[in-house]
């Protein structure tokens, strides 16, 4: 199983799953009832009905306020009847999850397999989550990932028990997000003239290039189709709409978003902009900003909205007239102060719309905004300092937390951005910082894994850098660190990359 449950009793026996095999749950757990019958019939063949009177064994689904925790959940298997209690739906469904694994790998075909015994080994199974925040980020600005790959992302997210997707909607290469009341955030944001090649270098003599245009965008209906497709799975959706940097493609639908520069063009080259990247700091961009984010609240219901605020050139507001005014006219000290301004502007916007507002850990520079959560990036020093002031952190540093660095140190792995984060780099991962005291360690609501896509064309190369990783990612997460060991954790990962193979997922083999 993965992720390993806390704790796990074997018992004797089996339990098979055969024509006679029924599915009970209360009227508040139908739906989920339905859903687990939905998961067994395709490679099975089995009809599962629901509440049946009669039978040869039956799964049972049932709410008990005696549970641990909103995604904790007891599992009894036994020889007539495999029992999922939990204090809430979403415990239930992680159970579910938990139950799907102890099949053979073959349960998660899509259509029925012949010549297999669906048994399940007897157990009792005691189970929940070390974090609240369990997540997944995918950029989606440098390569349009199609909303059908999202959905199968999501499926899998569901499986390793991960409950956040952050959708990282816009940067300087892509808008992707429909807005209504500003149309040229698509019609011009979310197309680009050319793609960069790798390898990666910063010298622009050297950079190599497609020849071809690169974009797509997601409507409004593909999203509240996203949005609804985690829910169902118990994930939640943070979009990350990118200010006041890494805001190119805006700028270059709306250019006077900018700060005193020429007509500019959707980025095509990776890496950070010297010009033409950051917006403005007129009111008319605030305007702008909150007519963006009316729709972005209407589209996603999760508590906390990215606001992204990392790697912003601020010689732009040095070097702009119209900046220089509104800095001195707040009697702000420098940039770093205006860009505190910018983001505590936004965070109290949204604390009113009963939102939380998220960024990168750039959003400490000048001071942190009274209700914002850091997203440390740049190592743990991001987050430890959040955390010490009081404020909510999620981890996810370059080490070993971003997936589009190298997974091995051979000439044989494709080109990525840079770096070396293993499988083993990311199962050792230790979330909450020695340097916080318990207290303060409380403010780690978790963490999560990072693919920039920067060097990932299309879904098939980003599912290569995302599995097995994710897998160690989803166990360092949601285990306890007394059950995790490295060498226990491969011997199961090649069962479970049997589970991955059935749903044609592109994972990169096991060699370490």
């Amino acid at each position: 199983m993965i992720p390993i449950p806390a704790k796990v009793i074997p018992r004797e026996g089996t339990f098979t799953l055969d024509a006679g095999t029924s599915i009970h749950a209360s009227e508040e757990l139908r739906v989920l009832a339905e859903s687990l019958r939905d998961t067994l019939r395709p490679a099975t063949g089995f009809p599962f009905p629901i509440n049946s009177a009669t039978g040869t064994s039956r799964v049972e689904l049932a709410l008990d306020a005696r549970a641990q925790g909103n995604d904790g959940y007891a599992l009894s298997i036994r020889p007539q009847v495999a029992r999922i209690a939990a204090f809430s739906p979403v415990g239930v469904f992680q159970g579910m999850q938990t139950l799907r694994q102890l099949f053979p790998a073959a349960i998660y075909r899509r259509a029925p397999v012949s010549g297999v015994t669906w048994t399940a080994p007897c157990a009792d199974i005691a189970d929940v989550p070390r974090f609240g925040w369990r997540g997944c980020h995918v950029d989606v600005a440098r390569h349009f990932m199609p909303k059908e790959w999202i959905l199968k992302h999501l499926d899998l997210l569901a499986m390793h028990k991960l409950n956040v997707f952050h959708w990282h909607l816009t940067d300087d290469q892509g808008w992707r997000l429909e807005i209504k009341r500003y149309p040229k955030l698509t019609e011009v944001g979310a197309w680009r003239s050319d793609t960069m090649l790798g390898p990666p270098t910063k010298d622009p003599a050297k950079r190599r290039f497609t020849g071809k245009p690169h974009g797509g965008f997601y409507t409004q209906d593909d999203v509240r189709e996203v949005v609804r497709y985690a829910a169902d799975r118990f994930i939640t959706v943070v979009p990350e709409i990118e200010m006041p940097g890494h805001s190119r493609a805006a700028i270059a639908a709306y250019p006077d978003l900018g700060n005193d520069i020429d007509k500019t063009a959707v980025g095509t080259w990776w890496g950070i902009y010297d010009k033409g990247a950051v917006f403005g700091v007129d009111d008319k961009v605030f305007r702008f900003l909150e007519g963006v984010l009316e729709e972005v609240l209407e589209l996603f219901p999760s508590t906390f909205i990215h606001v992204g605020g990392d790697e912003v050139r601020k010689n732009e507001w040095r070097e702009s007239k119209a900046a220089q005014t509104r800095l001195k006219s707040l009697g702000l000290k420098d940039e770093d102060a205006l860009q505190s301004w910018f983001i505590k502007h936004f965070d109290t916007w949204l604390a009113a719309k009963g939102r939380r507002l998220v960024g990168w850990d750039e959003i400490l520079e000048g001071g942190l905004a009274a209700g914002a959560t850091v997203m440390s990036w740049r190592g743990e020093d991001g987050g430890v300092a959040a955390a010490k002031a009081g404020h909510d952190v999620v981890m996810a540093p370059q080490k070993p937390t971003y997936f589009d660095h190298y997974q091995a140190k051979n000439d044989r792995e494709p080109i990525a951005i840079g770096g070396h984060n293993s499988l083993s780099d990311v199962y050792a991962y230790e979330p909450v910082p020695r340097a916080l005291k318990a207290a303060e360690a409380a403010h780690v609501l978790g963490a999560q894994a990072q693919l920039w896509t920067e060097f990932m064309p299309d879904p098939r190369h980003v599912e290569y850098m995302t599995w097995p990783r994710l897998c160690a990612m989803a166990e360092v997460l949601w285990s306890p660190t007394e059950t995790r060991n490295y060498d226990g954790f491969k011997a199961r990962l090649r069962m479970h990359l049997e589970r991955l193979r059935a749903l044609d997922v592109n994972f990169r083999p096991l060699d370490e």
